[in-house]
């Protein structure tokens, strides 16, 4: 591909940035009407109980108070959807216990929501949430998943008949229960991947409108509009989702979270209807932790069997998936997702998983930064530097012996994936020899020496990213000669402006200033699938390349018969076209005046949709220091080599890079959603809840050994969730290595806590 100045593969700032250092960002928030009508929401302070709600009609009456909805008020309603259910491994499909806007009779956990309330100001609000009438019936809760699925637990959902949503299972049993018993070693690990909460910087929020054609209007912080707004339309409301509109301004961060139909949402709307006036309503900080999806929560025995060489000759997974009370979007299949990652990077004969989601009295579970390939890859790692350890082999020669050899792809793996290209022992060499791996040994002599203890830990991941649905947009020239991208994908802080703006600069030979990038209204963007699984860029900007491709032999074919010149002599250049080897040329602005340029010749749409996922992956290396005294741990180095196909901007791809990484860092040493054995959510706020800083993140060497994807047309791979996927078992394996070298401790959950390391160390 030819270097142009502002396209593919250049180093550009984010164009998008000038407006948000300078404070005039437009966040949901800010379109709030001053004085407007304002909602608020009973939650249940208890994770299970039946409850009765005495007589509203006070609380109606109370100053300012516009509508108080409990369940029965809005019976016409339908309710949240699961629209990823999942089967039992005898193909019956699971049960979808109801997910209602408002709880009726029975709330399942702390949070949940029970009587919306709209009233003129924020204090009347308050004071109408804190008068509601109800009476709580305790009933016994269950948080802990292997006391959900226990003979006797009380039962979440009691028409499921248990606990368990569903019990599937991938691979050939028999085989791998063979390769077992015939392995000269069999290595067992189990970790727990903790609960996360999401804690993007904007809190969620909405404001619902009627508008004076009749139509439902929400505009909302989202990870794409049109799934909301069809999930709206057919399956809450129960109207044409023409009738629906749904608005995403700037968005202060999603990490899968702000995917989600959320019960406000629809709430909203009924109540704009009802009220005849917009509503908005701006959640809190512990309204986010007692509302919003929340991430991970695994529980996984995995075992791996080898030859008396080390060779992997199977690996055998249980996974428990805490799916939280209700099912969330997305939910079930999260797990899953990851059992079909479950073999990494390694070349492993035979598989067998087992994978069961549960239900507990807790916050939904579904999509958060990675879905189910971080928590895959975390504990194939962390099972690979055990087997390295029990077998006395070098863990870089025990990977190198079982990676995928390149000359082996397209290589199918045992879950049914197939990689088209990597060299997975090149970007892990690169990844040590950068980080000096060689030199540990001497930093822990020089670490023990001051009284502290230090470890290396890496981690050798590939992930699947852009798969899936497509992308419908269009590229226009505008009559002044600027350029309009329409795309469905939904930027979240990640450069999608930049990044769009390089991709059709590579065809149009513009400056970026001159493409504006439109998405998130779902009336002006027609078609789109939104932003999830690392696919913006790989799958949107090669929507975008074809769509300005084509308009390009548009505008020359309009362009030739005023330069009086053949199509073939045209070229792009300048800010508009040109006859190749003259100075005979017409910008775009006069283009866009001339008889012949109709709205059709100056607009070119196109659809990519991906034939099969891409497959980003590499290694991250991590160096930690531990001050046995406190059990502070402290990442001191952090390398990487990353394989990312072709890189469309070199500093968007890092910034992605650098944040997953910092939420990765957080998983593994700070973060963790404490729940009571009552149902009681413990960490509902930043006093609680651990998350990074910027003293907690170091400097990062980042690197990439790219091989273009043969599946995508401009050889992309996603990069938005490989941060995350690398960093927990890269900064984990480092702990470990720095107490076994110390203590001979092997194993530590995460998170890798001052108070958890402190009490191992005193243990050992």
């Amino acid at each position: 591909m030819k270097p142009m100045k502002f396209g593919i593969g250049q180093s550009i700032k984010r164009i998008e940035d000038a407006k948000f250092i300078t404070g005039v960002g437009r966040y949901t928030a800010d379109l709030v009407r001053p004085g407007g009508l304002v909602a608020g929401f009973y939650r249940s302070p208890h994770a299970h109980a039946r409850f009765t709600l005495g007589d509203l009609a006070a609380v109606r009456d109370m100053p300012g108070v516009k509508l108080v909805l409990e369940a029965d008020d809005i019976s016409h309603l339908g309710g949240l959807p699961c629209l990823a259910p999942m089967t039992d491994t005898d193909g019956t499909e699971m049960v979808l216990p109801p997910y209602p806007l408002l709880a009726q009779n029975t709330v399942r956990h702390v949070g949940d929501a029970i009587v919306m309330i709209v009233a003129s100001s924020e204090a009347e609000l308050r004071d109408a949430i804190e008068a509601v009438p109800i009476d709580f019936d305790m009933l016994d809760a269950v948080v802990d998943m292997p006391a959900a699925i226990a003979s006797g637990a009380v039962p979440v959902w009691p028409e499921v008949g248990g606990n368990v949503a569903y019990d599937n299972a991938m691979g050939d049993k028999a085989a791998t229960d063979a390769a077992f018993a015939a392995a000269a070693h069999v290595v067992s690990l189990t970790v727990e991947n903790n609960r996360l909460v999401a804690n993007f910087m904007e809190p969620r929020a909405a404001l619902a409108e009627i508008d004076p054609d009749g139509r439902y209007v929400l505009t909302t912080g989202s990870q794409g509009v049109h799934g909301l707004r069809d999930t709206l339309a057919e399956t809450i409301l129960k109207v044409a989702p023409d009738k629906v509109r749904v608005v995403t301004p700037d968005v202060g961060g999603g990490f899968g979270t702000k995917t989600f139909m959320y019960r406000e949402y629809p709430l909203l709307l009924e109540a704009a209807l009802r009220c005849g006036a917009p509503v908005s309503w701006v959640a809190d900080r512990t309204e986010h932790f007692l509302g919003d999806a929340q991430g991970r929560d695994n529980l996984t025995t995995a075992e791996m069997a080898l030859d008396a060489e080390g060779r992997f000759l199977a690996l055998r997974i249980d996974i428990l998936g805490n799916l939280g009370a209700y099912l969330s979007q997305f939910g079930p299949y999260i797990p899953w997702l990851g059992v079909t990652m479950a073999t990494g990077a390694y070349d492993i004969p035979v598989i067998h998983v087992r994978c069961r989601g549960v239900y507990t009295h807790t916050v939904p579970v579904d999509a958060y930064r990675g879905a189910g390939r971080p928590e895959a890859a975390y504990v194939l790692e962390r099972l690979v530097d055990t087997c390295a350890r029990e077998l006395e082999i070098p863990r870089e020669a025990l990977r190198a012996m079982n990676f995928v050899p390149s000359q082996k792809m397209p290589y199918k793996t045992q879950t049914d994936r197939t990689y088209d290209v990597g060299d997975f022992e090149g970007a892990m060499r690169q990844a040590l020899d950068r980080a000096d791996a060689a030199g540990i040994e001497a930093r822990v002599a020089e670490a023990k020496a001051r009284g502290k203890l230090r470890g290396l830990g890496f981690a050798s991941y590939i992930e699947c990213t852009a798969w899936g649905e497509g992308e419908d947009g269009s590229v226009s020239l505008e009559p002044d000669g600027t350029f309009t991208v329409l795309v469905g994908t939904q930027s979240n802080g990640q450069g999608h402006a930049t990044a769009y703006a390089q991709t059709a600069s590579q065809y149009l030979d513009v400056p970026l200033d001159q493409i504006r990038v439109v998405q998130g209204d779902t009336d002006r963007v027609k078609t789109g699938h939104g932003t999830g699984g690392s696919r913006s860029i790989p799958v949107g900007s090669v929507m975008v390349a074809g769509a300005s491709e084509k308009l390009v032999g548009q505008l020359k074919t309009l362009a030739a018969e005023k330069l009086e010149a053949a199509i073939a002599d045209l070229e792009v250049g300048d800010g508009g076209i040109r006859v190749a080897g003259t100075d005979r040329a017409i910008s775009y602005a006069d283009l866009a005046l001339l008889p012949g340029a109709t709205e059709a010749v100056r607009g070119a749409r196109d659809e990519f949709v991906p034939p099969q996922a891409t497959y980003p992956n590499g290694t991250h290396v991590c160096e930690v220091e531990i001050d046995p005294d406190t059990g502070i741990t402290t990442v001191e180095r952090y390398t990487v080599c990353d394989d990312f196909g072709v890189t469309l901007n070199p500093i968007l791809l890092a910034g992605q890079v650098h944040g997953g990484i910092a939420q990765g860092i957080g998983q593994a040493l700070l973060e963790r959603t404490v729940y009571g054995d009552n149902g009681q959510l413990l960490t509902a706020t930043l006093m609680d809840y651990c998350l990074p800083r910027a003293t907690d993140v170091p400097m990062i060497d980042f690197q990439t050994r790219n091989i273009p994807s043969t599946t995508n047309p401009l050889g992309l791979k996603g990069a938005g969730e490989a941060g995350t996927i690398g960093a927990c078992p890269a900064v984990m394996n480092a702990v470990v290595d720095a107490l076994d070298r110390a203590r001979g401790i092997r194993h530590i959950d995460m998170p890798a806590t001052p108070s958890r390391v402190a009490a191992a160390l005193r243990a050992a």
